[in-house]
């Protein structure tokens, strides 16, 4: 099953980057090239534990909806969302919130997923998943980013 990690420096506390990264409204404007909204459950505002949402995104010409629910949560630390139903056979992202010592955070997200349709599916992640979805992943950390930075 692939893994992989993302570590980004924020120049805002952890309290702000931790809220920062459950508004639905940021994750959707850092999706703006796929065109991602969320469709179902939690449609604005902020997540919190328990929270479902349903994002439609277009990816690789496609369609597709994932439905989410937040797993696991301990502000300002961490907290998980995990597919309940959509495109992938596992999804499970963990967010972490650590200060750097400067008044600053280090983001650090681990992801763990699989593709569906056995055989086929790893060749799909040997031959795009695994590249598109960190990069999918850097584009959206860099929005949250600046929208802590922002403020």
């Amino acid at each position: 099953m692939p893994r992989f990690e993302i570590t980004t420096a924020v120049a805002a506390p952890p309290q702000r980057v931790f809220a920062v990264s459950l508004e639905v409204e940021v994750h959707t404007a850092s999706m703006a090239g796929s065109g991602e909204r969320a469709i179902d459950g939690v449609t604005s505002g902020r997540l919190r534990l328990g929270d479902t949402v349903t994002w439609q995104a277009r990816h690789f010409g496609l369609r597709w909806r994932m439905t989410s629910v937040i797993s696991a949560y301990d502000p300002p630390g961490y907290f998980v969302d995990e597919q309940m139903s959509g495109p992938f056979k596992r999804w499970h992202h963990a967010h972490h919130f650590e200060p750097d010592g400067k008044g600053g955070t280090v983001m650090r997200d681990c992801v763990e997923f699989a593709a569906p349709l056995g055989p086929l599916g790893a060749i799909a992640e040997r031959a795009v998943l695994n590249w598109y979805m960190p990069r999918l992943l850097r584009v959206r950390n860099e929005h949250v980013k600046a929208a802590a930075e922002a403020t």
